[in-house]
C-alpha cells in the first residue's frame, strides 16, 4: 500500500525531495561510470574523483532508497503463512509487533550510525578531501528519514484497520 497519498503536506514534501534526489543520484552515477569507461578505454586515463562521488552516491542513494520505499510500503512480505495460520486479529497485532521491532532496529542504526559518522568526520578521502564523516552519515540521515515514514505508517495503519477478506470473494464459479 503507498501510504504518501495518507501522509501530511510537508510529509509529501518530504518524500517528494527524497524522489527527486534519487533520480538526480541514479543519473549522475550512470554518467560518471560511462565518461569514465569511455575516458579509460578510448583516452587511456580515469578521473580518480568520479570514483569518490560515485561511491558517496551509491550509499546516499542507498539509504535515502530505503525511506522511499517505505514511503510506498513497498519492502518486501511474505505474508501467506500468517494470513494461512493465524485470525485476522492475532495477524494485526503481529504486524504491531513487528513494525515496533522495526521501529527499534531503526532507532539503533540511526544510534551506531551516528557514532561512526562522528568518529569518521576528521578524516577526508584520498582525492577530494572531504570529511568521510559524510559518507557514513548517510545511514543515520536515511534510517531517520525511514524512520518517520515507518511511524506515520504504523499510525495510518492501527487508525485504519484492514477490513476482513471475504474469503469466498477470490473463488471463480464457473457458469
Amino acid at each position: 500500500m503507498d501510504y504518501r497519498p495518507h501522509y501530511p503536506r510537508a510529509l509529501r514534501a518530504l518524500s517528494a525531495v527524497i524522489d527527486v534526489a534519487l533520480v538526480l543520484a541514479g543519473l549522475s552515477i550512470v554518467t560518471l561510470v560511462f565518461s569514465n569507461a569511455v575516458l579509460r578505454g578510448a583516452a587511456g586515463f580515469d578521473l580518480a574523483w568520479s570514483l569518490e562521488i560515485t561511491a558517496f552516491l551509491l550509499l546516499w542513494s542507498t539509504f535515502l532508497g530505503c525511506a522511499a520505499a517505505i514511503a510506498r510500503g513497498s519492502h518486501m512480505r511474505v505474508t501467506e503463512i500468517v494470513e494461512n495460520l493465524l485470525p485476522v486479529g492475532a495477524q494485526r497485532w503481529l504486524a504491531v509487533a513487528i513494525d515496533l521491532i522495526v521501529a527499534a532496529l531503526l532507532v539503533t542504526l540511526i544510534w551506531t550510525g551516528w557514532s561512526i559518522a562522528s568518529h569518521t568526520w576528521a578524516q577526508q578521502t584520498s582525492v577530494l578531501y572531504w570529511p568521510v564523516g559524510f559518507l557514513y552519515a548517510s545511514m543515520p540521515v536515511g534510517m531517520a528519514l525511514t524512520l518517520i515514514f515507518h511511524v506515520f505508517n504504523l499510525a495510518h495503519d492501527l487508525r485504519n484497520p484492514p477490513a476482513r477478506r471475504d474469503p469466498l470473494a477470490d473463488l471463480e464459479i464457473a457458469p
